[in-house]
């Protein structure tokens, strides 16, 4: 368990609202649960931790729901899952949520679980990339999203060319063949996969370094928002609660279903993850710090369309208050 928070003080962030999740059981055992399928980006893992610990601890039906988590890969298109109406969530990000105005698209964002982006940059040790302007004309492998969002930002404030990405195939391998090779990745996951490999490398946190960009966006059709209101509330609120007793309290039971759907999630990669996001604070930190997991804020939204307009990323003059909704989170359903 991450330094900070014990299982015991986990178990107190859930007592405040156990009048209310007693209320909301008793009428989930009076009439059918509402259910939801929530579609995610990747194969299962502790970044959506608190999903499967709302579902195994029973946190869902105590509020009505039964919830199902679909996880993707490389090649899923979630948001036209999400388009077609196939699942009625997905897990998305600022920057993508942007993009439905630019396409004129249906979408709203009701709860942003990662209040920091995970995404780094990383480098050997050893050779002089020590800091981000030192990558500058360096060999950096960038994927494809990677090159459309981050990579314009970075371009912009540091000087980087296309003319030294690489392409990233999800792929550790050319990394680790070339001691002067960067790469992009996810703090939670390539920092350790390397060091297994034998390279303990050098960590540059986006977020840390102004890219301001939500991840885990909880993202829904506005048809959802409107015609069922409430059914959004209870599963924004059991999520929160979800994500407060996985990393405040005993994470095993939403690892068990994580190993279940991803045999590949060992017990030192799920530990490394969750203490990685508790170090880095990318769940409780941000605004969630005042206004409860899940918190977003519309100056948040702007700043950062603003920041993506000013590197040529997105076109000015978009829509984008339509693409959030304040309405079911900022209520400190859960803290950490």
């Amino acid at each position: 368990m991450a330094r900070g928070i014990s299982r015991r003080s986990g178990a107190r962030l859930l007592l405040g609202g156990a009048a209310a999740t007693s209320l909301v059981s008793r009428r989930a055992g009076a009439q059918a649960l509402d259910k939801l399928i929530y579609q995610t980006g990747w194969r299962a893992q502790p970044q959506q931790g608190g999903f499967y610990q709302a579902i195994a601890t029973g946190l869902y039906r105590q509020h009505g729901l039964e919830v199902e988590v679909r996880h993707g890969g490389p090649q899923a298109d979630i948001n036209t899952l999400l388009l077609s109406g196939r699942v009625d969530f997905i897990d998305s990000n600022l920057f993508s949520a942007l993009n439905y105005a630019r396409e004129n698209l249906p979408g709203i964002a009701v709860a942003a679980i990662f209040q920091k982006d995970e995404r780094v940059l990383l480098a050997h040790p050893g050779v002089g990339n020590d800091s981000l302007p030192a990558l500058k004309g360096k060999p950096i492998l960038i994927s494809t999203a990677g090159r459309q969002s981050f990579w314009q930002w970075l371009k912009a404030k540091y000087g980087y060319t296309d003319e030294q990405a690489r392409p990233y195939t999800f792929s550790l391998a050319p990394f680790l063949a070339d001691r002067n090779m960067c790469m992009q990745g996810f703090v939670t996951t390539e920092p350790f996969a390397l060091r297994a490999a034998g390279v303990d490398p050098v960590v540059f946190l986006l977020a840390d370094h102004g890219f301001n960009n939500y991840q885990g966006l909880m993202m829904c059709s506005p048809k959802l928002v409107a015609a069922k209101a409430d059914v959004v509330q209870r599963f924004v609120d059991a999520t929160l609660k979800g994500w407060a007793s996985y990393l405040g309290g005993d994470a095993a039971p939403g690892n068990a279903l994580i190993k279940r759907d991803n045999p590949e999630m060992t017990d030192d990669k799920i530990a490394y993850s969750i203490a990685t996001m508790r170090r880095y604070k990318l769940v409780e930190g941000g605004d969630a710090v005042r206004l409860g997991l899940g918190a977003m804020t519309a100056e948040h939204w702007r700043a950062f369309y603003t920041s993506m307009v000013d590197v040529g990323a997105l076109p000015p003059g978009l829509a984008i208050d339509r693409l959030f909704s304040l309405q079911f989170v900022n209520k400190r359903v859960a803290m950490l």
